[in-house]
């Protein structure tokens, strides 16, 4: 609602753990999120927002100014790890441990492979398209929304490819659209 998102980092790194960074396309739109979104209220907690002290990869690569860092690419290595892990069906699990990670399948994500369609369901039945539209198209590649009328409570979200999807899965799950209810997401069955 405030600009073209080109890129959204959340690591789950015990260090980093309840953080994100938002790359907009410009500056004033960045800014105009920071104003209007400081101190809103998320998971009971207010979000405190600032400007990022560094450029973003993103941006560097639009600019064509991009140098890997290895610390990153190491970093960048172990959540991609730890992921593949975390999608492991039960009996790849501890060929997948194995490998160098210790959690297997948690939540809804566990049921079906990634792909590029989301399974959304414990929605209010008052939510509308427009309202997963407004939360689904803060992620890049969003394409569409799907409700289904025969079951209120549930809807398919869109994509362009499984690597948005689930960055869209990770930054919304158990997103509360009311007090009381939380949106479970999981990658759709094909």
């Amino acid at each position: 609602q405030f600009g073209k998102i080109i890129d959204v980092v959340a690591l789950k790194t015990l260090r980093l753990r309840g953080q994100a960074w938002v790359v907009f396309t410009d500056s004033a739109a960045a800014t105009n999120a920071l104003r209007t979104m400081q101190g809103f209220p998320f998971y009971e907690k207010p979000i405190k927002i600032q400007y990022a002290k560094t450029e973003s990869d993103a941006v560097a690569k639009l600019k064509g100014t991009y140098k890997p860092d290895k610390k990153k690419r190491a970093e960048k290595n172990a959540v991609a790890r730890d992921q593949l892990i975390s999608r492991a069906k039960p009996g790849q699990q501890s060929a997948a441990k194995a490998a160098g990670g210790g959690r297997g399948p948690a939540g809804p994500e566990a049921q079906a492979p990634p792909n590029r369609t989301l399974f959304v369901q414990g929605l209010p039945e008052a939510t509308t398209d427009q309202m997963l539209h407004m939360l689904f198209a803060q992620f890049p590649g969003f394409k569409e929304v799907r409700m289904v009328d025969a079951r209120p409570g549930i809807a398919f979200v869109d994509f362009d490819n499984e690597l948005q999807s689930g960055v869209a899965l990770q930054g919304l799950q158990g997103f509360k659209i009311t007090p009381t209810h939380g949106m479970a997401i999981s990658f759709a069955k094909a």
